[in-house]
């Protein structure tokens, strides 16, 4: 049986350039279809969504208000069938007399402890962010699936294999990161926040349209920054970096995780552990991915110096 040269066997895996933009422009194309029916169904079910992404935000609020309530009052709140009363302390005058009397208002009805919005426009773009972040959930496994397939055109033959298991992987790690900040980061530096408030003795009136741009910003840097392992497995694969560097450089890279916790998250210590500690152990399962699962050496390969 006749040996075929490098050139020959993978004539058919060669792409011109502009092929691969074509490839581009139909890969964005799906993306977008994807996003579309995504927000599709995001602008269905869009005010349950903001009840439920606003939900961190008014338990915060309410936590706050109940504490200052009882400080002031110098009494606890009282808890009747599942609603919270507040207790408030009024005072009257009767006959030129000042009298105290103590009273309890139902905290749901404190018009303190509302989320308000300061623009014509601001429901309208709170249903439009919310419904946007449905359709990047709902579609990210058809935008995974179409990104990968598109490096997938730009491989040899023998490496495509490896889509088929990176994108399940990738995609996995983006929903646990977005998925750890939503339901964990996002309370750590809400207890924060309302706490310098509490500290500085400064009423809060939160914005939901500010609040809907951090809930979309948060989990989204935790989603891509989370994707550690394949980044450090891609840089392994085209000679960058080897495992025995990446162990080499642990504490730099240590290092390097914690400023970009920190600039990916508020000013809040919780959220910045709350990143940098699943990234450390991330990049140790990164060197254990490298090391298991070595770039295959190419016959076709310069020899070693």
């Amino acid at each position: 049986m006749p040996i075929r040269s490098d050139q020959d066997l993978f004539e058919q895996s060669k792409m011109s350039f502009g092929e691969h933009l074509e490839e581009l422009r139909v890969t964005l194309f799906k993306c977008v279809l994807a996003m579309l029916v995504g927000s599709a169904v995001g602008f269905y079910i869009g005010s349950d969504v903001v009840t439920f992404i606003e939900g961190p935000l008014q338990e915060g609020l309410n936590e706050f208000r109940i504490d200052l309530a009882e400080k002031q009052a110098g009494v606890e709140s009282q808890t009747i069938d599942d609603e919270v009363y507040i207790p408030l302390r009024i005072y009257e005058f009767v006959d030129g007399e000042k009298r105290e009397r103590l009273l309890y208002l139902p905290l749901d009805q404190d018009p303190r402890n509302q989320i308000i919005g300061t623009g014509m426009t601001d429901a309208f773009m709170v249903y439009v962010k919310a419904s946007l972040i449905v359709g990047v959930v709902v579609a990210s496994p058809a935008l995974f699936y179409f990104i990968w397939q598109f490096v997938a055109s730009g491989l040899y033959q023998h490496e495509r294999k490896y889509v088929y298991v990176f994108m399940p992987f990738s995609l996995g790690l983006f929903l646990l990161g977005a998925a750890v900040a939503f339901f964990f980061a996002i309370q750590l530096v809400v207890v924060f926040l309302f706490g310098f408030y509490e500290w500085l003795e400064i009423t809060p009136t939160p914005r939901i349209n500010e609040w809907m741009s951090f809930v979309l910003l948060l989990p989204l840097g935790f989603g891509v920054a989370f994707q550690l392992p394949l980044v450090m497995l891609f840089l392994e694969r085209i000679g960058v970096f080897g495992v025995a560097d990446y162990l080499k450089s642990w504490r730099i890279a240590i290092l390097v995780i914690c400023i970009i916790s920190m600039l990916l998250t508020p000013a809040d210590p919780g959220s910045m552990i709350l990143l940098a500690v699943p990234l450390c152990f991330l990049y140790f399962g990164g060197i254990g991915l490298c090391k298991f699962m070595p770039r295959r050496e190419s016959p076709f390969d310069p020899p070693p110096a």
